[in-house]
């Protein structure tokens, strides 16, 4: 006697576009990282970014293997994720642009005295020291342990959703 088992057919792969229309539904924070691992200050602006753990404090973030700010996370020891206020929709813009220059005017920053640039006005900021960078599909998820913090008075947060921008 001959068993035959029959196995589902599995389901086609999700293709790209419509992965992106599906989290366009998904309201998310947004932040800007910025770091310098010794080429000068690199930024970009993410919707990715997480709490993990508050004891250890740690946060994560992902960010495409193609952004021109990855090589620079990728070699920096540290950078400074600020969360952005609902006055930042410009700042977004700005870090989310490629081939500008993202740190000329009009964005106000200055280096923290252990180097990292830090973006004036941010909601909040936390400098951190990376841990791990982990390889995922086409894009790095990046750990990081908290090491200061810095707030600013409270504002309604900067959201994207729908391929935009908005206050909340």
């Amino acid at each position: 006697m001959t068993v035959t088992v029959s196995r589902p057919t599995p389901p086609a792969p999700v293709d790209a576009a419509l992965f992106r229309q599906v989290f366009r539904r998904h309201a998310a924070g947004v932040a800007v990282v910025t770091a310098d691992a010794g080429r000068g200050a690199a930024g970009v602006t993410v919707t990715s970014l997480a709490s993990l753990s508050s004891e250890p404090p740690l946060l994560s973030f992902s960010i495409t293997g193609t952004a021109s700010a990855w090589p620079h996370l990728r070699d920096a020891g540290t950078a400074v994720v600020h969360l952005l206020g609902g006055a930042h929709t410009e700042l977004a813009r700005t870090f989310a642009t490629s081939g500008i220059d993202r740190f000329g005017a009009p964005t106000r920053w200055r280096r923290l005295p252990t180097g990292e640039p830090l973006l004036d006005d941010a909601a909040a900021w936390l400098r951190i020291s990376i841990e791990l960078r982990h390889p995922a599909g086409g894009s790095h998820l990046v750990v990081g342990r908290i090491e200061e913090v810095g707030l600013a008075e409270h504002s309604a947060p900067l959201l994207y959703h729908d391929g935009n921008f908005h206050v909340l």
